[in-house]
């Protein structure tokens, strides 16, 4: 029997083998869904000439990618198949080849044309997203984004935001570069993670001097991680496990411990409909009626009531999946679910070992009761539980009552009277006591007589420059104020230092003041009351002196006294200024009577580029060349129409349709500041580049209608290289063919005017090639050279290479325009940025810098003068890295001592902390200002801005409390402009640029610096 059994297990276990044998030889499919995306905006197509080439090589990049996937039977244990489809962008999105086979596939992407304009990567990705799961098949995603990283706008919620839903679809991310021009941050934000696996500095097209490479490392690469990924998605173990015959039975275990009561479970699916009842017996039939009469036609009935519901209908058919709609709003918070059934009570289980005692818990629903348990001993005492958290204060109790009187302390004892001393010499006169505290404001007095003419104030700091505006007419001379009421007269005061001379003609001699009466002694204070007689003791020695009791509190303030008779004449006073001194004050303090720049009749149009590939801080750059350019050519005209003065247009171009103009005879535009408010309100358009069209618009919208017959016309044109190949070249000498003379300046910035060809283009813009009207070209590199004050005077020259200097006819003409540093009270504080961007030889250089301003300046001669200059300065490092040098002073020797031993920080920058630590350790100091409050507080930042924000605009706007003039010196060219904007309150003239630390020590450079400061 038992040789029977073994038999019949062996041949069910053969049986079962044989039957798995068929699986092991079926290969699991695996396919894969791979979806291109490729950038194809402006600033892809105009990275290599000509435009739009280096979108034909991402095009074979592509291609040759394609050609190398092949289905394929990979280690022979998994089937690989692939389909592909794609699309490229810019600001629109355009599919080119849905999810497909190869060939299809490949002649889809023949079709792409670059379409130029922006950039939108998000929504690049977010239609990726949705067109492949629109193909609804179960595949491995992935997706391969071919951009630079750049992006104009985002208008589809960002790029990682659209990366993170492809993510939570299954699509997984690769990153190529299309060249090596790229945005890395943006790049990553697309990949998947590791950024090892999805980035790993893929790129696409190498452009180098031998030509254009496509890079084929790239997509094996990424071809090999995919294979290998899907073989470990795709492949199962599954051939190799068989089922071994069963075992013994094992021997019975000891019952489990009682498990926890569960959670309740999820709540049932609907159940089926119930089968319809059994049918009801059928009833037995009625006696015919008798026919009945026929009855009259009734009226028209009201209507009916509503019907009842009908049966719910059965459930349709699903219908195709729709499309993936936008994401909407966030929606209402929802009504909380219904209360699931209780769960059936579970036994009682095995009482437990005793625990530590736990936090109180939540209290639970409430059980059936279960059967009473045999009682259990007495646990131990458990541990004292940790103390509670103090409660919230009460409310305050009521007031308590008035305590009775204390007990009447034992009496002190009495010392006998001692013998009657002489009268002691008079002893030395006590200092000045301390100043009581204030006593209630008095009661109005009586209105004094009239006082005499106070003197002149000292003159206030020296406020920001103003706009420079048109002489006014003289005006008539006004009738003399009334004379004040006369005020109280005050404490005599020591007498104070020379003052500073006065700024106005000598004024007649005051009325003689009243001579005031000495005060009245006020009353002596009573004497205290005496304690009870003590009992005579005996005879003690004769004591030593007492000390003197306390200082008595100063008693109430008396009655007002008499008014004094008239007091003596007053001291003469100091001569007034003469006419040159008044003059000389009015140019030093408001620059209305300085001399005026004027270029005559001349109009000037900026055609500045505001395509996607100049950037957004390069286009501001661009505006602050505009802005600088006019302010050094002086006023503009205030009529437009008027036949002479200066008019200024701006046209800013993208591609077609997009251009905005500033036009010349714009009767907004009267001054200055107008001008300067409308340049700084036009936004980057961040488009195509047209700048042919943009020439003819100039010329056809600012110039043709708006010439003036004797004004002479300039046009600045400022382009970063090449320009859409759409446009029609042939208008790039537009300007050159017109009747009416222009004079054209062609800037072109970039290292793509080294070639011949995009020279010649520029080179057609300013009328070089064309015929006798000659115009100038200028190449830079960088966009920040435009800015550079080099550049500045030279396009000064260019633009008004004569000009007329007209000064007003008033007297001492022959003064100079700026206040001399000499008689004029200033506090100069120096903040010098240790960072390691400076480097060691820049901070000597800056150093050197302070101590020749030093020497400079016309120093105070003591700490008590109120006129010239005291200088301090302060190294800052990182947020709690601040050094004061040197406070402020007017000893030179100690200021180049303090210089020669400062160390030099070598640290990060923190800009903002430091004007605090400056403001609070240099122009005050324990609660008190050591600045002189008469004196323009100057602070000079020696930085390139590049900086922490951490306390930045804490830090401007205490600056701006104690009424600081800022100065900032920034050499080089890799500065953060925006900071340095911000560091000088927005005063791009309160901003000295250099090309390198080299320029601090020239001359033009030093003596400019030393006219703003004085």
């Amino acid at each position: 029997m038992t040789m029977l059994k073994v038999l019949v297990l062996c041949l069910l276990y053969g049986a079962a083998v044989h039957a798995q044998v068929p699986d092991c030889h079926k290969k699991p499919e695996c396919p894969i869904h791979l979806y291109f995306v490729i950038d194809t905006s402006e600033t892809i197509a105009l990275q290599e000439p000509p435009p739009g080439s280096l979108v034909e090589s991402i095009r074979k990049f592509t291609s040759e990618f394609v050609n190398v996937l092949e289905d394929v039977d990979y280690r022979g244990l998994v089937q690989i198949s692939w389909k592909i489809g794609g699309l490229h962008f810019s600001q629109t999105q355009e599919f080119f080849s849905p999810i497909t086979d190869k060939s299809s596939f490949l002649a889809g992407l023949q079709r792409i044309q670059y379409l130029g304009k922006g950039t939108y990567i998000d929504c690049a990705l977010t239609n990726m997203t949705a067109e492949i799961k629109r193909s609804g098949e179960s595949s491995l995603r992935y997706a391969v984004v071919i951009t630079d990283g750049h992006v104009t706008g985002n208008p589809c919620g960002g790029i990682k935001k659209s990366a993170e839903q492809a993510r939570d679809q299954g699509i997984r991310l690769f990153a190529v570069a299309a060249s090596r021009n790229v945005d890395e941050a943006g790049l990553r934000e697309i990949a998947n993670s590791p950024v090892g696996v999805y980035r790993h500095e893929y790129l696409a097209v190498h452009l180098s001097d031998r030509g254009v490479l496509i890079s084929e490392a790239t997509y094996r690469r990424i071809i090999k991680t995919m294979l290998h990924q899907a073989y470990q998605e795709c492949y199962k173990v599954k051939c190799l496990e068989t089922d071994g015959p069963p075992g013994p039975p094992g021997h019975r275990g000891q019952k489990g411990a009682k498990g926890d009561q569960g959670s309740p479970g999820p709540k049932g699916d609907i159940g089926r409909p119930g089968d319809p009842g059994i049918e009801g017996p059928i009833g037995h039939p009625g006696s015919k009626g008798e026919p009945g009469f026929k009855g009259e036609k009734g009226e028209l009935g009201t209507q009916g009531k509503k019907g009842g519901a009908g049966l719910p209908g059965r459930n349709g058919t699903d219908g195709q999946k729709g499309k993936i709609g936008r994401i909407g709003a966030p929606g209402c918070k929802g009504d909380p679910g219904d209360k699931g059934p209780d769960g059936h009570p579970g036994d009682v289980g095995d009482p437990g070992i005793g625990g530590t005692r736990g936090n109180k818990g939540d209290p639970g629903r409430p059980g059936r009761p279960g059967p009473l348990g045999p009682p259990g001993d007495a646990g131990p005492k458990g541990e004292s539980g940790n103390p509670g958290k103090p409660g919230l204060p009460g409310a305050k109790g009521p007031a308590g009552k008035r305590g009775g009187p204390g007990l009447r302390g034992e009496p002190g004892r009495r010392g006998d009277y001692g013998p009657k001393g002489g009268s002691g010499l008079p002893g030395p006169k006590g200092e000045k006591g301390e100043a009581g505290q204030e006593g209630p404001r008095g009661l109005a007095g009586e209105s004094g007589t009239k006082g005499s003419k106070g003197d002149n104030g000292l003159p206030g700091p020296r406020g920001p420059p103003g706009v420079v505006g048109e002489p006014g007419i003289n005006g008539s001379r006004g009738d003399p104020g009334d004379i004040g009421p006369r005020g109280e007269p005050g404490p005599f005061g020591p007498k104070g230092d020379a003052g500073r001379p006065g700024f106005s003609y000598p004024g007649p001699r005051g009325e003689k003041g009243d001579l005031g009466e000495k005060g009245k002694p006020g009353p002596r204070g009573g004497r205290g009351d005496c304690g009870p007689k003590g009992d005579p003791g005996p005879q003690g020695p004769q004591g030593d002196d007492g000390d003197p009791g306390p200082e008595g509190e100063p008693g109430p303030r008396g009655p007002r006294g008499d008014a004094g008779g008239d007091g003596g004449p007053g001291p003469e006073g100091d001569p007034g200024l003469t006419e040159c001194d008044v003059m000389s004050y009015i140019r030093e303090t408001c620059g209305c009577c300085d001399c005026e720049k004027r270029c005559g009749a001349l109009d000037i149009v900026f055609v500045i580029d505001s395509s996607e590939s100049v950037g957004l801080t390069n286009f501001t750059l661009e505006k602050n060349f505009v802005i600088n350019t006019i302010n050094r050519l002086g006023s503009i005209a205030k009529d437009p129409n008027s036949e002479t003065g200066t008019r200024v247009g701006v046209v800013q171009y993208s591609h077609s349709g997009t251009f905005q103009a500033i036009n010349l005879n714009d009767s907004r535009i009267d001054s200055l500041s107008a001008f300067k408010d409308a340049v700084k309100r036009l936004e980057w358009i961040a488009g195509g580049t047209f700048t042919p069209s943009a020439l003819k618009f100039a010329y056809d919208n600012l110039i043709r209608d708006s010439q003036r017959s004797k004004s002479k016309v300039t046009v600045v044109v400022i382009t970063d290289g090449r320009f859409d190949p759409r446009d029609n070249d042939q208008l790039l000498t537009y300007l050159c063919n017109q009747n009416r003379e222009v004079d054209v300046n062609a800037i072109g910035i970039g290292d793509m005017f080294d070639s011949p060809e995009d020279n010649e283009n520029l080179q057609s813009i300013a009328c070089i090639n064309t015929g006798a009207k000659k115009g100038r070209v200028t190449h830079m590199r960088r966009f920040a050279d435009l800015v550079a004050d080099e550049f500045i005077d030279q396009i000064e020259n260019v633009l008004c290479p004569d000009p007329v200097i007209v000064c007003p006819d008033l007297p001492c003409k022959s003064e100079p325009a700026v206040a001399s540093c000499a008689q004029r009270p200033v506090d100069l504080v120096f903040l010098l940025d240790g960072s390691e961007r400076l480097g060691l030889e820049n901070f000597r250089r800056a150093q050197e810098f302070v101590e020749r301003v030093a020497q400079r300046l016309t120093l105070a001669h003591d700490k008590d003068d109120d006129r010239n200059a005291r200088v301090s300065l302060v190294q800052y490092g990182g947020e709690n890295d601040q050094r004061v040098v040197f406070p402020l002073s007017h000893n030179f020797s100690l200021i180049a001592d303090a210089l020669s031993r400062m160390m030099y920080m070598d640290s990060s920058s923190s800009v903002g902390p430091a004007i605090t630590y400056a403001i609070n350790n240099v122009v005050m100091s324990n609660r008190q200002r050591q600045a002189r409050r008469h004196a323009e507080l100057a602070f000079v930042f020696i930085t390139d801005g590049v900086t922490s924000e951490k306390g930045l605009s804490e830090g401007i706007v205490a600056m701006r409390r104690s009424e600081a003039v800022p100065v900032v010196v920034a050499m080089g060219s890799d500065v953060d402009q925006e900071v340095l904007a911000k560091l000088a309150l927005q005063d791009e003239a309160a901003i000295f640029r250099g090309q390198d630390f080299n320029q601090l020590a020239k001359s033009n450079f030093f003596e400019r610096f030393i006219r703003w400061i004085c």
